[in-house]
C-alpha cells in the first residue's frame, strides 16, 4: 500500500447545525464516492476526529460523532486528535509507516485549520499530498466565504514547493484505488 486517504474532522457537530460547513452533504457524497475505491485497492482510509475538553467536540459526544451519512467500514483506521494537526501527538504517523503508506489523499474539515495544518505538516514530512479539491470545506468567516476558502487553498497548497513532497489537486471523481502492493 503506497497511500491512505485521510478523511479529517467529518463530524456531526462540524457537518449539521448552526456552524456546519459549507455543502457538507456534498461533500460527505464525494468522500463516500472516493474511500471504497481505496479500500478495494487495499488502500487505508483513515478517520480523524477532533476533539475539546468541553463543547461540542467533546470526546464520545453526539457532536464528536463521526457525521451522519459518512461510510465508516469497521476495517478503517481513526484518529484521534487535539489540535488542528492529524500528526501532533497522535498516532498518525506511526499507523501511516506500519502500512507502508508514502502519499497521502486528504479531504474533510476545516479548509483554513485542520485540512491546512495536516496537509502542510504532511508535505513537511515528506509526504506527497493529493488534496481533494471538491472534497474540503469550511463555514467561511467574516473576510471571506466558504468558497473563497476553499478557492484559496486550491491554489495555494499545490503552490508550495519548500517541502519535500508536493501537494497536487484532485477531483474526488478522479482519485482512483491502485492495486495493491
Amino acid at each position: 500500500m503506497t497511500r491512505a486517504l485521510i478523511v479529517i474532522d467529518v463530524q456531526q457537530a462540524l457537518c449539521h447545525g448552526a456552524g456546519a460547513a459549507w455543502q457538507a452533504d456534498a461533500m460527505i457524497e464525494r468522500i463516500n464516492a472516493v474511500a471504497p475505491r481505496m479500500r478495494a485497492a487495499g488502500e487505508p482510509v483513515v478517520f480523524v476526529q477532533h476533539e475539546s475538553a468541553g463543547g461540542e467536540l467533546a470526546h464520545g459526544s453526539s457532536g464528536w460523532q463521526l457525521a451522519d451519512g459518512l461510510d465508516v467500514k469497521p476495517g478503517d483506521l481513526r484518529v484521534r486528535k487535539a489540535t488542528p494537526d492529524a500528526f501532533h501527538d497522535t498516532p498518525l504517523k506511526a499507523l501511516l509507516d506500519e502500512r507502508g503508506v508514502q502519499t497521502l489523499v486528504v479531504c474533510g474539515l476545516f479548509t483554513e485549520f485542520c485540512v491546512d495544518t495536516t496537509a502542510r505538516r504532511a508535505l513537511a514530512l515528506g509526504y506527497p499530498v493529493t488534496l481533494l479539491a471538491d472534497a474540503h470545506s469550511t463555514a467561511g468567516n467574516a473576510i471571506l466565504s466558504a468558497e473563497q476558502v476553499i478557492a484559496h487553498h486550491n491554489a495555494t497548497l499545490p503552490e508550495i514547493g519548500s517541502f519535500a513532497g508536493k501537494a497536487t489537486l484532485a477531483s474526488s471523481a478522479s482519485v482512483a484505488g491502485t492495486a495493491p502492493a
